[in-house]
């Protein structure tokens, strides 16, 4: 155990204090994290990382789930006027907002990377008088936005990492990669990362996560229970007519939709594990008295394992087209957003484990964790790692929260924050 990290990790509190709240204050959504992004990306340049940001992180084509243009344009016009740094926006604009920072020891040595997410989610924030935020003067200043899950923690940590892993580079070996993901949320932007060949050359992957049901002072090293996942959306386009007057001339959107929800959820489950799925909207119609000529309709499916959720998503698909074809309508099919499930690299949670025992600060050092947690893309550049002779994990940093993930209350304990940086910069200084 190194105690000088220990103490120096502790010694950044206040201003990782400060840093969360700023970036609580200007929450921004996937593929709009401009302010945030440049943000990253001017404090990896002022502390001598070499930075890439923009295209030369993500890929267009692999990116899932973006906005619309003019809303992308009102999102990069809103940060210039709350503190975006002007020089990295050319970069990002058009939603390119990914950040990498790398750090050359010029050293023999692995490559790691370290994993942090960036955006907010589409929640607005309480204004009830227990809500931290709201009592202490930091709450979401973007209406309708909100970080209710903890990334901006989780781009805090990343920075602290960065000022830590500069002030203690001597010890290090090797290349360290700081890897600030945007959309996470709908898992729709690791993949394009992944694409751009952001971790082709990693031999470490450590991805994190405060708080997802752990107390304070619990770490996991390994969250095995990430379920493989794609998000989908179904537009289906018939006909409009007169309901009393000419009801035989319309194709009825709507009742292809409600008749395709209804049968999306009468998918057999699979035998090897479980699997899921969920129509969350459905969208039609225009009056009572009108055949619906379109209907959105928004759903999920997840499976234990790659090979379960692509069961569910292909019968999906045949239920989509089905419940179409029964009205005589026609349904396109998006892709908003998909993940893997990856089991962590036993080799490297053993040494995380190893880096991290007596640890002050944690209470109970977990190893593996199986637990169903929902899903996220980081397992999709665990994957990636995996596939290319590396090595990868997911870890989870308890934190006790004032209500859980996703919760117009969500805060969590911000004293885990140093306990991260430095129980990150412990894994990053083993050979």
């Amino acid at each position: 155990m190194n105690a000088n990290i220990v103490d120096a990790a502790k010694a950044m509190s206040p201003q990782l204090k400060v840093l969360r709240r700023d970036f609580h204050r200007y929450p921004e959504q996937g593929w709009m994290e401009f302010r945030t992004a440049s943000l990253v990306a001017e404090r990896l340049s002022q502390l001598g990382f070499s930075v890439q940001l923009g295209q030369a992180v993500v890929s267009e084509c692999a990116r899932m789930g973006v906005p619309d243009a003019q809303t992308l344009d009102e999102a990069l016009a809103r940060a210039r006027t709350q503190g975006a740094i002007e020089r990295w926006l050319p970069a990002l604009e058009g939603g390119f907002t990914g950040v990498v920072g790398t750090l050359d020891t010029q050293r023999p040595g692995p490559t790691q990377a370290f994993r942090f997410d960036l955006d907010a989610l589409p929640i607005v924030e309480s204004t009830e008088d227990h809500h931290r935020p709201y009592q202490e003067g930091f709450l979401s200043l973007n209406h309708g936005s909100m970080h209710a899950c903890g990334h901006d923690g989780h781009a805090t940590i990343g920075l602290g990492m960065a000022e830590l892993l500069c002030q203690f580079s001597s010890q290090l070996c090797g290349k360290i990669k700081l890897i600030f993901q945007p959309a996470e949320e709908g898992v729709r932007g690791a993949q394009s990362m992944v694409e751009a060949g952001v971790v082709d050359d990693v031999d470490r992957l450590v991805a994190t996560h405060l708080g997802l049901g752990h107390a304070s002072g619990r770490v996991i090293c390994a969250a095995d229970g990430f379920l493989a996942t794609t998000k989908l959306d179904a537009h289906f386009s018939g006909k409009a007519a007169h309901a009393g007057g000419q009801p035989e001339v319309g194709q009825n959107a709507l009742l292809a939709a409600a008749q395709a929800a209804l049968g999306l959820h009468a998918i057999a489950p699979h035998s090897q594990g479980p699997a899921r799925i969920n129509v969350g909207q459905l969208h039609a119609g225009s009056g009572r008295n009108i055949i619906a000529d379109s209907a959105l309709l928004r759903l999920e499916t997840r499976g234990a394992t790659a090979d379960i959720n692509s069961y569910m998503e292909s019968r999906a698909f045949e239920v989509l087209k089905g419940a179409a074809a029964m009205q005589g309508v026609s349904v396109s099919i998006q892709r908003m957003g998909a993940a893997s499930a990856c089991a962590a690299s036993p080799a490297l949670v053993e040494k995380v484990v190893s880096c991290l025992t007596d640890y002050p600060g944690i209470n109970q050092l977990v190893g593996h964790d199986v637990t169903p947690a929902g899903s996220e893309d980081a397992t999709s550049l665990m994957e990636r790692v995996i596939a290319c002779g590396g090595q990868a994990t997911y870890m989870i940093f308890g934190a006790d929260l004032a209500a859980g993930h996703h919760h117009h209350c969500f805060d969590f304990d911000e004293s885990i924050m140093p306990l991260a940086v430095g129980a990150l910069m412990q894994i990053a200084l083993s050979p």
